[in-house]
């Protein structure tokens, strides 16, 4: 474990470096280039290429209504670790409803509902673009990894009902959570989307000052 978490302070060698969590590119102001995937641009298709790996798709309902479609990828191998992914799809509110509708079974989990989709829209899924990414490494990390990588984040929030925080790097659209002995989870979306993620933060946190 120490040897694959070593690998996070090498410099990538060339043509390695879209398989690393710290190499964010950004085509345009306006969003983020991560693991060779343009957020909001790259479908979902496109990622099951690049992770050589077919995804499980997802219907989510939370408790106040929202429908979110994901795909989950179990074992991504990037820079020699063994990851879990998930991405979510940008799917007009019209489709998403629509899908829902369609939906072949539900069941519930610790916050709302799963759906199992349809033939046809997990078909369709695959052809929309990606909204944002999470990955999750499979091994903990020190903070000075991250502050080596990224620098200080712009802003850390606590999650009051947690205690999980949250290191925020909005000019990346990078959310780094966490969670004292817990795995660290990445959440990447385009710069323009930041506030969206950043606001239920504020909501449901409070800001830690250094």
């Amino acid at each position: 474990m120490l040897i694959l978490a070593g690998s996070f302070f090498m410099p990538g060698k060339p043509g390695d470096q879209n398989g690393l969590p710290w190499h964010i590119e950004h085509p345009t102001p306006d969003t983020i280039r991560i693991f060779g995937l343009t957020l909001g641009i790259s479908t979902a298709n496109e990622a099951e290429q690049r992770f050589h790996e077919e995804a499980k798709p997802s219907l989510f309902k939370s408790p106040g209504g929202q429908l979110v479609a994901e795909m989950f990828f179990e074992q991504v191998e990037l820079a020699g670790l063994k990851s879990r992914i998930v991405i979510s799809i940008a799917v007009p509110d019209a489709e998403l409803q629509a899908m829902y509708e369609r939906g072949l079974r539900m069941s519930g989990t610790g916050s709302g509902k799963k759906i199992t989709l349809a033939s046809e829209d997990v078909t369709r899924l695959r052809t929309l673009p990606i909204n944002s990414l999470t990955y999750m490494p499979p091994i903990r990390l020190e903070e000075g990894i991250f502050i080596k990588r990224f620098g200080r984040p712009a802003q850390r929030i606590k999650e009051k009902q947690s205690g999980a925080i949250h290191w925020l790097y909005p000019q990346h659209g990078l959310d780094i959570t966490l969670g004292g002995a817990e795995k660290p989870v990445m959440q990447y979306v385009p710069p323009k989307d930041f506030d969206k993620l950043l606001q239920p933060l504020l909501n449901n946190g409070e800001i830690i000052n250094y």
